[in-house]
Protein backbone atom coordinates (compact mmCIF):
# COMPACT_ATOMS: atom_id res chain seq x y z
CA UNK A 1 0.00 0.00 0.00
CA UNK A 2 1.65 3.10 -0.99
CA UNK A 3 2.73 5.75 1.46
CA UNK A 4 0.07 8.78 2.59
CA UNK A 5 1.73 12.08 0.95
CA UNK A 6 2.59 14.60 3.97
CA UNK A 7 -0.22 17.67 2.87
CA UNK A 8 1.69 20.97 2.73
CA UNK A 9 0.72 24.45 1.66
CA UNK A 10 2.79 27.73 0.35
CA UNK A 11 0.37 30.47 -0.13
CA UNK A 12 1.28 34.22 -1.67
CA UNK A 13 0.57 37.54 -2.27
CA UNK A 14 0.84 38.34 -5.59
CA UNK A 15 1.55 42.29 -6.11
CA UNK A 16 5.20 42.59 -5.12
CA UNK A 17 5.55 38.94 -4.49
CA UNK A 18 5.72 36.91 -7.30
CA UNK A 19 5.43 40.19 -9.69
CA UNK A 20 6.93 43.61 -9.57
CA UNK A 21 4.72 46.36 -8.62
CA UNK A 22 1.05 46.57 -8.68
CA UNK A 23 -0.88 44.33 -11.18
CA UNK A 24 -3.14 47.56 -12.32
CA UNK A 25 0.14 49.61 -13.40
CA UNK A 26 1.08 47.07 -16.05
CA UNK A 27 -1.43 47.76 -18.71
CA UNK A 28 -4.85 48.60 -17.44
CA UNK A 29 -4.04 52.14 -16.03
CA UNK A 30 -1.76 53.14 -19.18
CA UNK A 31 -5.32 52.29 -20.94
CA UNK A 32 -6.69 54.87 -18.86
CA UNK A 33 -4.63 57.61 -20.07
CA UNK A 34 -3.44 57.93 -16.65
CA UNK A 35 -0.03 58.04 -14.82
CA UNK A 36 -0.24 55.43 -12.05
CA UNK A 37 0.05 58.00 -9.36
CA UNK A 38 -3.00 59.64 -10.69
CA UNK A 39 -4.96 56.39 -10.26
CA UNK A 40 -3.73 55.88 -6.59
CA UNK A 41 -4.67 59.35 -5.88
CA UNK A 42 -7.91 59.11 -6.96
CA UNK A 43 -8.34 55.81 -4.70
CA UNK A 44 -7.03 57.97 -1.58
CA UNK A 45 -9.22 60.91 -2.36
CA UNK A 46 -12.66 58.23 -2.78
CA UNK A 47 -11.59 55.96 0.22
CA UNK A 48 -11.65 59.22 2.16
CA UNK A 49 -14.66 60.80 0.88
CA UNK A 50 -17.03 58.15 1.70
CA UNK A 51 -14.99 56.59 4.62
CA UNK A 52 -14.69 53.67 2.18
CA UNK A 53 -12.45 50.32 2.37
CA UNK A 54 -9.62 50.99 0.54
CA UNK A 55 -9.30 48.21 -1.55
CA UNK A 56 -13.38 49.24 -2.28
CA UNK A 57 -12.31 52.35 -3.45
CA UNK A 58 -9.77 50.45 -5.85
CA UNK A 59 -12.28 48.31 -7.35
CA UNK A 60 -14.51 51.40 -7.82
CA UNK A 61 -12.04 53.71 -9.39
CA UNK A 62 -11.15 50.90 -11.85
CA UNK A 63 -15.10 50.82 -13.25
CA UNK A 64 -15.48 54.36 -13.26
CA UNK A 65 -12.28 55.35 -15.01
CA UNK A 66 -13.31 52.54 -17.66
CA UNK A 67 -16.13 53.64 -18.17
CA UNK A 68 -14.86 57.08 -18.82
CA UNK A 69 -12.30 55.93 -21.00
CA UNK A 70 -14.37 53.97 -22.94
CA UNK A 71 -12.11 50.80 -21.75
CA UNK A 72 -13.27 47.20 -21.50
CA UNK A 73 -13.72 45.58 -18.68
CA UNK A 74 -14.83 41.81 -19.34
CA UNK A 75 -13.55 39.04 -17.82
CA UNK A 76 -11.79 38.27 -20.85
CA UNK A 77 -10.13 42.23 -21.15
CA UNK A 78 -9.08 41.44 -17.32
CA UNK A 79 -7.31 38.03 -18.42
CA UNK A 80 -5.37 40.04 -20.89
CA UNK A 81 -4.51 42.17 -18.88
CA UNK A 82 -2.82 39.52 -16.81
CA UNK A 83 -1.04 38.23 -19.83
CA UNK A 84 1.33 40.99 -19.76
CA UNK A 85 2.32 41.29 -15.96
CA UNK A 86 6.27 40.53 -15.72
CA UNK A 87 7.44 37.99 -12.83
CA UNK A 88 10.24 37.75 -10.58
CA UNK A 89 12.94 35.70 -11.43
CA UNK A 90 12.55 31.92 -11.34
CA UNK A 91 8.76 32.46 -10.67
CA UNK A 92 7.49 30.70 -14.19
CA UNK A 93 9.29 27.20 -13.23
CA UNK A 94 9.13 27.49 -9.59
CA UNK A 95 5.89 25.10 -8.86
CA UNK A 96 7.34 22.71 -11.07
CA UNK A 97 10.82 22.57 -9.60
CA UNK A 98 9.30 23.10 -5.77
CA UNK A 99 6.43 20.21 -6.44
CA UNK A 100 9.08 17.98 -7.71
CA UNK A 101 11.64 18.08 -4.72
CA UNK A 102 8.28 18.16 -2.12
CA UNK A 103 7.09 14.98 -3.88
CA UNK A 104 10.68 13.31 -3.67
CA UNK A 105 10.33 13.61 0.47
CA UNK A 106 6.88 12.69 0.18
CA UNK A 107 4.88 15.89 0.50
CA UNK A 108 2.27 16.85 -1.06
CA UNK A 109 2.38 20.45 -1.75
CA UNK A 110 -0.18 23.05 -3.34
CA UNK A 111 -0.17 26.46 -3.89
CA UNK A 112 -2.30 29.26 -2.88
CA UNK A 113 -2.58 33.18 -4.11
CA UNK A 114 -4.04 35.12 -0.76
CA UNK A 115 -4.27 39.39 -2.53
CA UNK A 116 -5.83 42.08 -2.41
CA UNK A 117 -5.43 42.31 -6.51
CA UNK A 118 -7.69 41.54 -9.03
CA UNK A 119 -8.07 37.46 -9.81
CA UNK A 120 -9.54 37.81 -13.05
CA UNK A 121 -6.12 39.65 -13.90
CA UNK A 122 -4.10 37.02 -11.94
CA UNK A 123 -6.31 34.39 -13.87
CA UNK A 124 -4.74 35.48 -17.18
CA UNK A 125 -1.47 35.35 -15.84
CA UNK A 126 0.98 32.23 -17.42
CA UNK A 127 1.15 30.93 -13.84
CA UNK A 128 -2.25 30.76 -12.74
CA UNK A 129 -2.78 27.19 -13.44
CA UNK A 130 -0.14 26.09 -10.76
CA UNK A 131 -2.34 27.47 -8.21
CA UNK A 132 -4.91 25.14 -6.37
CA UNK A 133 -7.07 28.17 -5.76
CA UNK A 134 -6.86 31.63 -6.09
CA UNK A 135 -8.50 34.22 -3.17
CA UNK A 136 -8.32 37.57 -4.82
CA UNK A 137 -10.84 40.42 -4.94
CA UNK A 138 -13.11 39.84 -7.92
CA UNK A 139 -16.11 41.43 -9.72
CA UNK A 140 -19.70 40.55 -10.29
CA UNK A 141 -20.22 40.49 -14.12
CA UNK A 142 -23.62 40.80 -15.48
CA UNK A 143 -25.45 39.76 -18.49
CA UNK A 144 -23.63 41.05 -20.99
CA UNK A 145 -19.80 39.79 -19.38
CA UNK A 146 -19.07 43.41 -18.05
CA UNK A 147 -18.07 43.93 -14.44
CA UNK A 148 -20.17 45.92 -12.78
CA UNK A 149 -19.43 45.07 -8.97
CA UNK A 150 -17.36 44.04 -6.48
CA UNK A 151 -17.84 40.42 -5.98
CA UNK A 152 -15.30 40.04 -3.36
CA UNK A 153 -12.49 42.50 -1.60
CA UNK A 154 -9.69 41.06 0.14
CA UNK A 155 -7.56 43.54 2.09
CA UNK A 156 -5.41 42.80 5.22
CA UNK A 157 -7.81 41.56 7.47
CA UNK A 158 -9.52 39.17 5.75
CA UNK A 159 -6.66 37.73 3.88
CA UNK A 160 -6.20 35.67 7.21
CA UNK A 161 -9.58 34.10 6.78
CA UNK A 162 -8.34 32.01 3.27
CA UNK A 163 -5.10 30.55 5.66
CA UNK A 164 -8.15 28.94 8.13
CA UNK A 165 -9.72 27.90 4.86
CA UNK A 166 -7.15 25.86 3.75
CA UNK A 167 -6.44 24.63 7.37
CA UNK A 168 -10.09 23.04 7.32
CA UNK A 169 -10.26 22.23 3.99
CA UNK A 170 -13.23 24.93 3.08
CA UNK A 171 -11.83 26.40 -0.07
CA UNK A 172 -15.23 27.46 -1.58
CA UNK A 173 -15.41 31.10 -0.23
CA UNK A 174 -19.67 31.26 -0.78
CA UNK A 175 -19.48 28.29 2.04
CA UNK A 176 -19.01 29.15 5.45
CA UNK A 177 -20.23 25.89 7.00
CA UNK A 178 -17.03 24.74 7.51
CA UNK A 179 -14.93 27.54 8.24
CA UNK A 180 -17.25 28.79 11.27
CA UNK A 181 -16.93 24.94 12.57
CA UNK A 182 -15.08 23.19 15.27
CA UNK A 183 -12.93 21.00 13.79
CA UNK A 184 -9.69 19.31 16.35
CA UNK A 185 -6.54 20.22 14.83
CA UNK A 186 -5.59 16.85 14.34
CA UNK A 187 -8.43 16.30 11.56
CA UNK A 188 -7.45 19.17 9.72
CA UNK A 189 -6.52 18.44 6.18
CA UNK A 190 -3.28 21.04 6.23
CA UNK A 191 -1.75 21.56 9.77
CA UNK A 192 -0.89 25.43 9.98
CA UNK A 193 2.87 23.94 10.82
CA UNK A 194 3.26 22.28 7.27
CA UNK A 195 1.99 25.98 6.02
CA UNK A 196 4.40 28.88 4.51
CA UNK A 197 3.01 32.36 3.49
CA UNK A 198 5.10 34.66 1.49
CA UNK A 199 4.59 37.95 1.41
CA UNK A 200 6.26 41.45 0.91
CA UNK A 201 4.18 44.39 2.34
CA UNK A 202 2.35 45.76 5.25
CA UNK A 203 -0.68 43.78 4.17
CA UNK A 204 0.92 40.32 4.63
CA UNK A 205 2.06 41.05 8.42
CA UNK A 206 -1.26 39.50 9.78
CA UNK A 207 -0.65 36.40 7.65
CA UNK A 208 2.52 36.09 8.27
CA UNK A 209 1.89 36.72 11.98
CA UNK A 210 -0.78 33.91 11.98
CA UNK A 211 1.21 31.34 9.83
CA UNK A 212 4.56 31.66 12.09
CA UNK A 213 2.40 31.89 15.66
CA UNK A 214 0.85 28.93 14.26
CA UNK A 215 4.00 27.19 14.45
CA UNK A 216 4.10 27.45 10.21
CA UNK A 217 7.03 29.77 8.33
CA UNK A 218 6.61 33.23 6.70
CA UNK A 219 9.75 34.75 4.39
CA UNK A 220 9.53 38.28 3.49
CA UNK A 221 10.83 39.02 0.00
CA UNK A 222 11.29 42.04 -1.43
CA UNK A 223 12.24 43.71 -4.62
CA UNK A 224 16.02 44.80 -4.80
CA UNK A 225 14.71 47.69 -7.34
CA UNK A 226 12.49 48.77 -4.93
CA UNK A 227 14.20 51.92 -2.59
CA UNK A 228 13.48 51.05 0.88
CA UNK A 229 12.15 47.49 0.36
CA UNK A 230 15.08 45.64 2.15
CA UNK A 231 14.77 47.81 5.08
CA UNK A 232 11.13 46.86 5.57
CA UNK A 233 12.09 43.56 5.43
CA UNK A 234 14.37 43.59 7.42
CA UNK A 235 12.07 45.32 9.71
CA UNK A 236 9.31 42.29 9.57
CA UNK A 237 12.23 39.86 11.02
CA UNK A 238 13.16 42.01 13.74
CA UNK A 239 9.06 42.57 14.64
CA UNK A 240 8.55 39.25 15.27
CA UNK A 241 6.46 39.20 12.06
CA UNK A 242 8.46 36.94 9.46
CA UNK A 243 10.93 33.88 9.64
CA UNK A 244 13.38 35.19 7.59
CA UNK A 245 13.69 37.62 4.42
CA UNK A 246 15.64 37.33 1.03
CA UNK A 247 15.22 38.80 -2.25
CA UNK A 248 12.49 37.48 -4.30
CA UNK A 249 14.43 35.60 -6.43
CA UNK A 250 12.99 31.93 -6.88
CA UNK A 251 15.72 30.46 -8.73
CA UNK A 252 17.38 26.96 -8.29
CA UNK A 253 20.22 27.89 -5.43
CA UNK A 254 18.47 31.48 -4.42
CA UNK A 255 17.67 32.04 -0.96
CA UNK A 256 14.19 31.70 -1.29
CA UNK A 257 14.74 28.34 -3.03
CA UNK A 258 17.07 26.84 -0.37
CA UNK A 259 14.87 28.34 2.49
CA UNK A 260 11.53 25.86 0.97
CA UNK A 261 13.80 23.03 0.39
CA UNK A 262 14.52 23.50 4.52
CA UNK A 263 11.21 23.70 5.34
CA UNK A 264 9.42 20.53 3.49
CA UNK A 265 13.06 18.74 4.60
CA UNK A 266 11.90 19.59 8.07
CA UNK A 267 8.32 19.07 7.54
CA UNK A 268 8.84 15.29 6.40
CA UNK A 269 11.34 14.86 9.32
CA UNK A 270 8.36 16.29 11.51
CA UNK A 271 6.08 13.69 9.98
CA UNK A 272 8.91 10.61 10.71
CA UNK A 273 9.03 11.29 14.26
CA UNK A 274 5.38 11.43 15.03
Amino acid sequence: MPKKLIPMAISYDFDGTLAPGNMQEYDFIPALNMRSKQFWMAVDDLAKKHEMDQILAYMRTMLEEARKAEVAVRKTDFKNFGAHIGLFPGVTDWFKRTNAYAKSKGVRLEHFIISSGIREIVEGTPIYKEFKKVYASGFMFDHNGVACWPALAVNYTTKTQYLFRINKGSLDVHDNSVINKYVPKEQRPVPFENMIFVGDGETDIPCMRLVKDQGGHAIAVYNTGKHGAKKHAEQLIKDGRATLFATADYREGSVVDLAVKAIIDKIEASSRIA
